[in-house]
């Protein structure tokens, strides 16, 4: 419940933010004037770095993105498909993004449709809250183009699981407008199911799990659904938007080669290259190998509440590589 008045409530969570730092300010000041300098000296500074540190962590630190590049061998990718350009973004939480911050998701699309991909994924949580936060963004994410189409999967927030009420009316209302802007972006939405990409007579398999999470996120996913109908010896580029799936579920019960997550957000912030989201995840961001199998997972393009220090956003362009056997 407090996440959820807490991203309901950014305006407040910006006004204390900088009224913190003020507060210290004037208490320091009034140590000097009172010739407690020692003390006073240290409100100034730590109201300094703070106020400093939250207002460049949310007015530009948030607002930045790089492009990444990435690649993954496997011996099961058919050689028709060695050089495969995948374009995966992630996290876009759009409801960050209103009004002059816009521009940043324009520039996100001509990002993408710079890289000329063969295809796009899009790995989970479009909205904060509600699917009305995708509508002022529609005609820009619209003409996201790839040879393969643009694929996507819902991450924990776009279940309705952050709305300020329980009311199973209101919530199935969101959920269906959730999925019907997916729909209206010209994305195919895999929920627990797959589509298959033909090159000639080769071809590969791009499938989706719902989110599938553990305590208070969604717990959704069902591998044996999504992957129903198809032979173990097929190459298969997983979408599951929490990285817990794949150590837990797709690991063990699956045959996937590559799998696409991102949720993590990499912490969104990074001091000297370490993150605290690397106390909570075992996969935190970037690639991580297991045998001849990987997960690739996304630092994500924004949050919940917008703010990122040394984690700046990222897509990521994943090249497909044919190893020899």
């Amino acid at each position: 419940m407090i996440t959820r008045y807490i991203i309901h409530h950014i305006a407040l969570l910006d006004a204390v933010c900088l009224l913190l730092p003020l507060l210290l300010l004037c208490i320091g000041w009034r140590a000097m004037r009172r010739r407690r300098k020692c003390w006073g000296a240290c409100c100034i500074a730590v109201g300094c770095i703070a106020g400093s540190l939250y207002a460049y962590g949310r007015y530009f630190g948030s607002l930045q993105f790089e492009v990444r590049r990435v690649e993954f061998a496997s011996a099961d990718l058919p050689a028709a498909f060695d050089g495969y350009r995948i374009v995966q973004f992630s996290d876009a939480h759009l409801g960050a993004f209103a009004g002059s911050r816009q521009a940043y998701i324009r520039r996100v699309v001509d990002s993408i449709n710079a890289q000329h991909p063969d295809m796009v994924v899009f790995t989970g949580d479009l909205q904060n809250i509600s699917f009305e936060e995708i509508e002022p963004h529609k005609q820009w994410l619209s003409r996201i183009e790839a040879a393969d189409g643009v694929f996507s999967v819902l991450g924990n927030h776009d279940y309705a699981d952050y709305l300020l009420t329980d009311d199973p009316v209101e919530v199935n209302r969101q959920l269906g407008g959730s999925v019907g802007m997916h729909q209206e972006l010209g994305w195919v939405l895999l929920r627990n199911s797959w589509r298959r990409v033909q090159r000639d007579s080769a071809s590969i398999v791009i499938a989706g799990m719902e989110n599938d999470g553990e305590g208070r996120f969604p717990g959704l996913g069902d591998h044996v659904k999504a992957l129903y109908g198809l032979d173990r010896e097929e190459f298969v580029v997983m979408l599951e938007h929490d990285p817990t799936s794949w150590q837990r579920r797709i690991l063990p019960h699956t045959h996937v080669q590559l799998t696409l997550s991102g949720h993590t957000h990499g912490g969104q912030i990074a001091l000297f290259g370490w993150s605290p989201s690397q106390l909570l995840y075992r996969q935190s961001c970037g690639m991580y190998y297991a045998g001849g199998r990987a997960i690739y997972v996304s630092k994500g393009l924004g949050g919940a509440i917008p703010w990122r220090i040394g984690v700046p956003g990222e897509i990521v362009v994943i090249t497909l590589k044919t190893k020899k056997k």
